[in-house]
């Protein structure tokens, strides 16, 4: 326990609530347990809501009381046990619940990407002009590791991990088969960083194609001359694509999800279709093209071990910076150190992967793939 003079609160009256918002993300459930256990254990505040439904739950006052007993084994499940949805976000409807609810001298918890924390930055600022005793800490998630300022956010590990077997699984198929190719697409919006390092981990893909590296089809030097060569040498190959790659080439969708999100073509059904038509005029060797797309597999299975204890750093040091009295801040390690970053940081732009960097440079060695640049 802390001494009197470490806590901005008095743990006794604090009232705490958890709320997750946006898409799954292996990790959650841990995030949620150790929040809950951190306020019972360390600073003996019992009184903990979880907001059920994301920013919806909070309008719609669906809530449920959280205990470290009944949290203690949902870090073995995936999902969120406080369930999630997007958009929904009323700051005044928000913060009228947040009052009504009596979540005064209270730590709000706020888990989810940069939506979300762009929704938690208003809902401090709105607190704060109200002048309620309430705190408002944010921990970032995102799967696609493209939140800013922080090394890396949770469940990204599980990610490049479980991409694994379904890479493995287009190598089997194509190796299996005379001119073999798999596509794998994988979860990256606008950051390539999953397909980039689970192609690393991985060494059985020939080509990697994310949203920061433009490439094209035709011509010298372009994919399907890639494919070609790939063919010849080896008899099959496999390509593993970010969801957010190529969609310069495809016909634009002026639509939105809920989030505010673009929505982007399936691009993984685009270059699949391409591919089969561009190698049907070979009737004399056709090609064998299997097409997996893991994203929900992926997003709905528990966090790995090192993405367990990265959970557990970001809600103890969470619950810390709230009971300290630190508000409007996200939790996230900045260069291997814990820190607390104003919520405004994390959302001023997007994590993305620099193809000038070596890291870029070590895939493209290991693929040996066209780096796709027109001369």
């Amino acid at each position: 326990m802390h001494s009197v003079a470490q806590v901005y609160f008095a743990p006794e009256e604090v009232h705490a609530c958890i709320v997750t918002c946006g898409g799954l993300c292996p990790g959650l459930n841990t995030v949620i347990r150790e929040i809950v256990h951190s306020l019972n254990h360390m600073y003996g505040a019992t009184k903990v809501l979880g907001i059920d439904g994301g920013y919806r739950g909070f309008i719609a006052k669906n809530t449920v009381p959280l205990t470290a007993k009944g949290v203690d084994h949902i870090h073995k499940r995936g999902g969120t046990v406080l369930g999630t949805s997007r958009g929904g976000h009323n700051t005044m409807k928000i913060v009228d619940s947040i009052q009504e609810c009596g979540i005064n001298q209270a730590c709000v918890y706020i888990i989810g990407g940069d939506g979300t924390q762009k929704g938690a930055a208003v809902i401090y600022e709105e607190i704060r002009k109200r002048g309620l005793k309430v705190v408002v800490a944010g921990i970032p998630k995102t799967i696609d590791n493209d939140i800013p300022v922080i090394d890396r956010s949770f469940g990204f590990d599980t990610a490049v991990e479980e991409a694994q077997r379904a890479i493995n699984a287009a190598h089997v198929e194509a190796e299996s088969a005379e001119n073999g190719i798999g596509v794998v697409k994988l979860m990256g919006r606008y950051s390539g960083f999953i397909a980039m390092y689970a192609t690393l981990a991985s060494r059985d893909v020939d080509c990697c194609l994310i949203p920061e590296s433009p490439f094209y089809l035709e011509g010298e030097g372009g994919l399907f001359e890639y494919i070609n060569k790939r063919l010849k040498q080896n008899g099959h190959m496999v390509i593993v694509i970010a969801e957010g790659a190529g969609q310069e080439l495809l016909v634009e969708k002026n639509e939105q999800d809920a989030s505010g999100n673009k929505l982007l073509q399936d691009v993984g059904l685009w270059i699949t279709q391409k591919i089969k038509e561009h190698f049907a005029k070979r009737a004399k060797s056709p090609i064998i093209l299997k097409y997996i797309d893991p994203t929900y597999m992926i997003r709905a299975i528990p966090s790995n071990a090192a993405d367990n204890v990265y959970c557990t750093l970001l809600a103890q040091s969470a619950v810390h910076g709230a009971m300290a009295g630190y508000t409007g801040f996200t939790s996230g390690l900045v260069n291997g150190r814990q820190t607390y970053i104003p919520l405004n940081r994390i959302t001023e732009s997007q994590n993305k992967v620099v193809i000038t960097d070596r890291m870029w440079a070590r895939l493209l060695s290991s693929t040996n793939q066209p780096s796709f640049l027109r001369p």
